[in-house]
């Protein structure tokens, strides 16, 4: 969906982007998506020396839910000393926080087109699981344990 910007960065940054197109929900359920993302990047860099480019230039991008699977690739590859380090990430209103539909951005932009707090909520069950049967408990926010919550409330937090 973001091919387009995608070319645009590379040729203006002279940068290689890497955005890999990737197994989707509700058809392949988590993490098929991730591996897809993952084993393709991993695939890439060990191999850039076929592809003839400067290990120095890679950067990683995508948008939505392609923008979670960027970070969570980034973060997987961060600790990696056999592969070269990624130069930047691009997230494109990334799907990051899928743990309380309740947050201050959640409800100040509950009814902004396109992505409405709800539809937000039914992505994200289907990225998981495939099943929006628990629609209700991800939006009131009985689906995440107290202890969890407790343990997160640092980085999930309206303060």
């Amino acid at each position: 969906s973001h091919e387009k910007i995608c070319r645009y960065i590379a040729r203006e940054s002279e940068l290689v982007v890497v955005s890999v197109g990737y197994r989707l929900a509700p058809e392949h359920k988590y993490p098929a998506a991730y591996e897809d993302c993952l084993n393709a990047t991993i695939h890439f860099m060990k191999n850039i020396e076929h592809y003839g480019v400067d290990p120095a230039r890679i950067i990683i991008c995508g948008d939505s839910a392609g923008g979670n699977l960027a970070a969570a690739v980034s973060q997987t590859l961060a600790g990696r000393s056999d592969l070269p380090r990624l130069r930047a990430q691009i997230l494109i209103y990334p799907g990051l926080q899928a743990l309380d539909f309740n947050l201050p951005s959640y409800q100040q932009n509950r009814g902004v087109p396109l992505l409405f707090r709800e539809r937000a909520a039914f992505f994200a069950l289907q990225y998981l699981n495939g099943d929006a049967l628990h629609m209700q408990e991800v939006l009131e926010g009985s689906h995440i344990p107290p202890d969890m919550k407790l343990k997160y409330r640092k980085w999930v937090s309206p303060d």
